[in-house]
This record gives C-alpha cells, structure tokens and sequence, in this order.
C-alpha cells in the first residue's frame, strides 16, 4: 500500500483559514457598512442615536422587516420567492384588530397564534401551488399577491382598526422595551435564532439548501423536495402572519395600505444579506442584518438631508451591487474549484 497522501494537508493554520473567512463573510461586511451608516448619521446628527427614543427606534423600526426577511430567506434558499408576504401581512394585522373587535377580552397569546396560522395557512396556499402544481413561484405568489390584497380590499373596505379597537396591554407591546430592548425586536431575535438554528443544525434545514443548490440531484439524491418546498412556504406565510400581529401592535391603526410594497423589502434585505437569489446559500443572519441596514438607510438618509428619489435609489444600487457580488463570488469559487480538479488530475 503506498503512503503517498491523495491531499495533502492544508499548509494554513486554523486561525488563518478562521480570520479569511471571516473577512470574506458577507454578513460582516454588510454589519460593517450598517456601523458605519449609524455612525456617520450620529456624528451628523446626535439625535439619531442618543434622543430619548433614538436606540429603541433603531432596534424596533426594523422588526417588522426581521420577520419577513427570515422567512423570505427560507423560501430563496429553495430556489424560490415569495411575493406574496406584504400582502398576508396586511391581511392578517386587519384581521388581527377584527379578533379584538369581535371578541374582548380575547387573551393575546390567542391573538398571536391566530395571526401566525392564518399567515401559514396561507403560505400553505402558495406552497401547495408550487410544489404540487409545478408552477413557478414567481407566477404563483405574483398572483397571490393580488389575490390576498383583494380580499384584504374586500373585507376591510373604508373601514380601518383604531387603536381603541384594540386593548391598551396589547398596544403597549409596540413601545415596552426590556433592559432597553424592545419586545417586538425581542421576538423578531427569539424567531431569528430558532430558523437560525433549525437551518444550520436540522436534517430537513441542510435539505433546503441541497434542494436550492441543485433541484433534479436533490429528486435524484431522493430527498423530499416537494415537502420542503411546501413546508418552506408556511413557515413564510407563518411568519408574514406573525409580523401582521407584530404590526398591529406596534402602529395600532390598520388601515388598507397595511404592508404594501413589503414584498420587495423583504426580499431586497435577504439578497443585500448575502442569500443567493439563485437559492442553496445564505444565512438568516445576513438576511437580518439586511433588514437592519434597509430601514436604517431609509431613516438615515432623510437626517443628512438627501431626498425621497436618491433614497430609493441608494437601495435599489444596493440590492444590484449585492446580486452583482455574488455572481462574481461565485464565479470565482467555481473557477477555484475547476483548477482544484484540473490539479488532481494531473498529479
């Protein structure tokens, strides 16, 4: 038996091969830009950061987009999108001052649940249509879209929930802070680290990935695509049904423009965050930060005196500055990889 190695061992120490990645990591380098966005704001105007409300807005304003871009993360990293979340957030939040209207005294704990299994009962919807109708997901959740806002349209009319519509414990979940942290971003965190955690560590988590990185291996490898495509989608229709809840109390009116244009939003915090538009990589982490610097931007640039058209346009510049990197990330990993291969085959 010859004792000539087949690879040989990496010539880079751990801690090198730990400090390279981490500076090629996505989500720091979108972190960094986020720091240095509240920090110049901060030095342009000391209020942003240090007014009486200036940390708790920083954290709460982007809770809402936290929760849709973690599970809008789920669906792309299967390869698919969902366009459909503005609308099932708007839906549910009016159905969520409805609970309160037409039942008193309904526990809140209720009202959450209720919220969250119409938004995945939803979600259900457009997961059955892609996975089961093989249709893509961009058609189907482009019609669901419509569809849920005209039923929104429909029931809610010129009607519109008040914050008297609504009980004052509930109301107070929009501003209660917890060691100064606010508790609609505190379960905004506790649903981050549990996708988090069930994508990195789960059997059926690391299938999402495979099934986004190469769909017919995935069918061929025997993997359950069509169940994790679907279940994928209700935990983001569960999740856009959960930011309605989250909505409702943090505004306290619902009205019919409720989450209009999210869809977009969410989607643009998890491909700034370094998700794959193409799916099979990506964290939640990067979507979260994502979300954290879009909404950060939009209340920033107003401070330093830039206009609504140059807001917009600085985040469409970063959605296609993000999709632009990782095409050439990836191209180069590919090449990387071909020239791995060209050298084993020579030696």
């Amino acid at each position: 038996m010859s004792d000539t190695l087949l690879v040989e061992p990496s010539a880079v120490s751990p801690t090198q091969r730990v400090v390279g990645g981490l500076l090629r990591s996505r989500e720091i380098a979108v972190g960094a830009v986020l720091v240095l966005v509240v920090v110049l704001t901060t030095i342009k105007n000391p209020n942003f950061l240090f007014s009486s409300d200036g940390w708790r807005d920083l954290l709460l304003s982007p809770s809402l987009l936290l929760l849709l871009a973690v599970g809008q993360t789920v669906v792309i990293i299967t390869r698919n999108v969902d366009l459909s979340v503005g609308s099932i957030l708007g839906l549910t939040a009016y159905f969520t001052g409805k609970l309160f209207v037409d039942h008193p005294g309904l526990p809140i704990w209720v009202v959450f649940l209720a919220g969250t299994a119409m938004g995945a009962l939803l979600g259900l919807v457009n997961g059955a249509l892609v996975a089961f109708g093989k249709v893509p997901a961009l058609v189907i959740t482009l019609g669901t879209l419509y569809i849920y806002r005209g039923i929104f349209l429909s029931w809610a009319g010129s009607d519109r929930i008040n914050a008297g519509d609504m009980p004052s414990d509930f109301l107070a979940l929009g501003t209660k802070t917890i060691l100064t942290i606010p508790v609609l971003t505190i379960i905004g965190f506790v649903v981050l680290a549990a996708v988090g955690y069930y994508l990195y560590t789960a059997r059926g988590g690391r299938e999402l990935y495979a099934i986004g990185s190469d769909p017919d291996a995935a069918v061929l490898y025997g993997l359950p695509t069509r169940t994790r495509v679907l279940s994928a989608f209700v935990l983001c229709g569960a999740l856009a049904g959960l930011a309605g809840v989250v909505y409702a109390a943090r505004y306290g009116t619902v009205s019919s423009g409720a989450g209009y244009g999210m869809e977009l939003q969410a989607v643009g915090a998890a491909v700034i965050g370094g998700v794959a538009i193409f799916g099979g990589s990506g964290t939640v982490w990067g979507a979260a930060i994502g979300a954290f610097l879009l909404v950060t931007i939009n209340r920033a640039l107003p401070v330093v005196g830039i206009s609504d058209f140059w807001q917009r346009a600085v985040v469409g510049a970063l959605i296609i500055a993000a999709i632009v990197l990782d095409r050439v990330f990836s191209a180069r990993e590919e090449r990387r990889l071909v020239a791995a291969r060209d050298e084993m085959r020579k030696s």
